[in-house]
């Protein structure tokens, strides 16, 4: 035990629990993604969704779950950042000018950035709809979420607060993706551009998914 602990706190292994993590994290958005798309097949079809999801007694051991995989990648994706920023306190010159080009984008170097950002939206977001309004369908017992996605979407400021919110996640997956398959191993010199694309697709697909509903709700009612 006292030799895995040194191991999860070394850089290595911390990069590790970040890349683990991390994908793990993009496995819940992928499915949470394909439930909010229940919307666009109507109210009754989106709310028993939501109620089966929400009624199965694996859904708290489930939430436990996904809070300690953002709070133990959040934690330990900052401390590398601090721990590189105290070792690292002045930065390295450009590599274009060894000769090397650079291969940092607006995504890799935002990601700290991007990433402190999530660690605010994602809670306003789980407040605003687990816990916000609830109403009742005309079947007894089951909540009417369709209504209060509806209805928070009909605000322009949560519906711009929430695009922006999606734009600056694909970003951090953008990068976040390919870089935890690396870390993983799995990004080995021949597979490397296809990593690359993997995360890139998923990224994209990922942030105008999610996009598409508030979209949607706010310009066209939520009419199919």
């Amino acid at each position: 035990m006292p030799a895995r602990r040194s191991f999860y706190s070394s850089t290595v292994g911390a990069k590790l629990l970040v890349a683990v993590t991390g994908i793990s994290l993009v496995g819940f958005l992928i499915l949470h993604l394909v439930g909010n798309l229940l919307m666009y097949l109507g109210p009754e079809t989106f709310n028993h969704y939501s109620h089966k999801l929400i009624s199965n007694p694996l859904v708290y051991p489930a939430e436990a779950g996904l809070v300690a995989l953002f709070v133990v990648h959040a934690w330990k994706t900052i401390a590398l950042t601090l721990r590189s920023a105290k070792a690292r306190p002045v930065a390295y010159a450009d590599k274009h000018r060894a000769g090397h080009p650079s291969r940092k984008t607006l995504a890799s170097s935002t990601m700290i950035w991007s990433g402190l950002f999530l660690l605010v939206f994602v809670p306003l977001h789980v407040r605003t709809f687990k816990f916000g309004a609830y109403y009742d369908t005309a079947e007894a017992g089951v909540r009417d979420l369709n209504r209060l996605v509806l209805e928070i979407f009909s605000r322009p400021g949560y519906v711009a607060f929430y695009v922006v919110g999606m734009a600056i996640m694909g970003l951090h997956l953008w990068h976040g993706v390919s870089s935890a398959f690396q870390t993983m191993g799995a990004d080995t010199p021949r597979f490397t551009l296809a990593m690359r694309r993997v995360g890139w697709t998923l990224a994209l697909v990922l942030a105008v998914g999610f996009m598409s509903i508030p979209l949607w709700v706010y310009f066209l009612g939520g009419r199919t």
